[in-house]
């Protein structure tokens, strides 16, 4: 039985922006065996209310640099129009950072245009539109194909 080093999470400290803030709620380890690599997970917080959540996924793996992207976001739909999916981007940005994600890949379906906007609206460049290959958890669950956006941090 192999020997596995415990991998080192980082405190955030506070990340706030104006009335919205990333809140910690949790983190997970990586899990090989299912291709998942370890991630912080935060809440957006706006006048104490849940606006969304916000994972950054960290390492190197193809899956993830394809596929599911260093970052990945959702707003609930009431939130949605105020900028707050870039602007948790921003926030979790020297987190990434601090992990070495440089450059860091945030990917989204093609016909999603805020979140296609949102990374454009980070400085992304659309790098490419690539197939989910019909082995991954994404293309169980519906997913076809993803817009992959390349970050620069440097």
């Amino acid at each position: 039985m192999g020997c596995s080093v415990a991998f080192p999470f980082l405190t955030p400290g506070p990340m706030r922006d104006r009335e919205l803030a990333l809140v910690l709620a949790g983190r997970s380890p990586s899990d090989p065996a299912h291709g998942l690599s370890p991630a912080y997970h935060f809440r957006l917080v706006v006048q104490r209310q849940k606006a969304g959540s916000l994972s950054l996924r960290i390492g190197r793996t193809p899956s993830l640099e394809l596929y599911a992207g260093h970052i990945g976001y959702e707003v609930v739909p009431r939130f949605r129009g105020r900028h707050y999916a870039e602007r948790a981007c921003r926030l979790v940005l020297p987190l990434a950072r601090l992990h070495g994600l440089d450059p860091l890949w945030i990917t989204c379906d093609p016909d999603n245009l805020p979140s296609r906007r949102t990374c454009e609206r980070l400085g992304a460049r659309l790098v490419e539109i690539v197939p989910v290959p019909p082995d991954s958890e994404l293309y169980r669950q519906g997913e076809r194909r993803k817009c992959r956006y390349r970050l620069d941090l440097g």
